[in-house]
């Protein structure tokens, strides 16, 4: 039987070399994927990825720290005092310019995850620091009512944690943001 042009140097050698370097990708494959799956949070981690806080009980003023995916995240119940201070600060005067009204969905709550951004540390919610804020002991970060890093080594304002209020007085924190309503044109 006569080859046709199309296959005329096709042969077997070429078709183990193929086979073999298929066999050779589809193997590691195999062995690289355990290695790769645990990169994968932890099932308690997972576990922990949405968490339900009661607000009542946190009076004006009051700092509470709670466990959102093994990090420790700030609850605090603004008074007026701190509302205005952080509505009132020139953005021009903050390393990482940001608007109160842009971290906070209601103004008298703000949400914050407690890990400094300068090296990980976690602020203390006993120090006020200069602004009335938090004070991260480890390096001297100083952040105002807002989160946002005023003074010291921090690059960046504290993070805010994605939430959504479920009520006035329940809070979902690590809820996914809903989409903004579309308008219908017809």
């Amino acid at each position: 039987m006569a080859h046709s042009t199309d296959n005329a140097n096709v042969t077997r050698r070429d078709f183990l070399y193929v086979a073999s370097a298929t066999a050779t990708a589809v193997g590691a494959t195999v062995a690289l994927w355990p290695f790769i799956h645990q990169m994968n949070p932890a099932a308690d981690t997972l576990a922990l990825k949405e968490i339900e806080f009661d607000l009542s009980p946190i009076v004006p003023g009051q700092i509470v720290t709670i466990e959102w995916q093994k990090k420790p995240v700030f609850v605090r119940r603004r008074t007026p005092e701190e509302i205005k201070s952080a509505e009132d600060a020139a953005l021009s005067d903050l390393k990482d310019p940001q608007a109160d009204k842009d971290r906070v969905q209601k103004p008298e709550w703000l949400i914050l995850v407690a890990t400094c951004t300068h090296l990980g540390c976690v602020p203390s919610n006993l120090m006020k620091g200069d602004f009335g804020g938090w004070l991260c002991p480890c390096h001297g970060s100083h952040y105002d009512t807002s989160g946002r890093i005023r003074k010291g080594p921090a690059p960046k304002n504290l993070a805010v944690p994605p939430y959504e209020f479920l009520s006035d007085t329940k809070v979902l924190i690590g809820a996914a943001p809903k989409p903004a309503a579309t308008a219908e044109h017809g």
